[in-house]
């Protein structure tokens, strides 16, 4: 049987990598926190490609009638955040994915998709 949320958190790392964002994962939160089930994390090159890649997954998330919830760091464009309830999407610049270091963070968090 097919889990619906996980669906969505790979329709949003499909939405990403189609705006080149780079080193995609998807974390399994579900055993960690009530916060959300899953996290997608990636970054890209510069602030304008961090927008880029937060406006391509808000148009996914639109045709799909996913509700966005809450959408913080747009404007600095240093981490983005794109709350989606039971999935939460961190779209970094490459020194803040870095100083930030959620997948360290959160390493306890199994790994379902990692970009090749």
């Amino acid at each position: 049987m097919a889990d619906p949320i996980m669906e969505k958190a790979l329709a949003v790392v499909q939405a990403a990598e189609e705006k080149r964002a780079l080193e995609a994962v998807v974390l399994d939160m579900r055993k960690l926190t009530v916060m959300c089930e899953f996290f997608v994390i990636c970054h890209g090159q510069s602030r304008v490609h961090v927008q880029a890649i937060a406006e391509g997954v808000q148009e996914k998330l639109k045709e799909q009638k996913i509700r966005l919830y809450h959408r913080e760091g747009h404007r600095d464009a240093t981490w983005i955040i794109l709350d989606l309830g039971d999935v939460i999407v961190h779209i970094f610049s490459e020194e803040g994915r870095r100083f930030y270091d959620l997948e360290t963070l959160w390493g306890d968090a199994p790994v379902v998709y990692q970009a090749a």
